[in-house]
């Protein structure tokens, strides 16, 4: 299928973005302090990848 493809590089790129964002919010969270709201919007983008994975298997 022709969008099979497509479907599959958005959710890598979610995926990179997802463990970049970790890294990111791990770093800040050493460097400056806990943020709560930034730890919130990484489980945000956590559900959304992991939302975007379950679709793409599905379908």
């Amino acid at each position: 299928m022709p969008g099979s493809t497509n479907g599959s590089n958005a959710t890598k790129t979610m995926g990179v973005l997802t463990v970049g964002g970790l890294v990111l919010v791990t770093a800040y969270t050493v460097a400056l302090g806990s943020n709560g709201w930034l730890w919130f919007g990484w489980v945000v983008l956590g559900l959304i990848t992991l939302g975007m994975v379950v679709t793409t298997k599905s379908t």
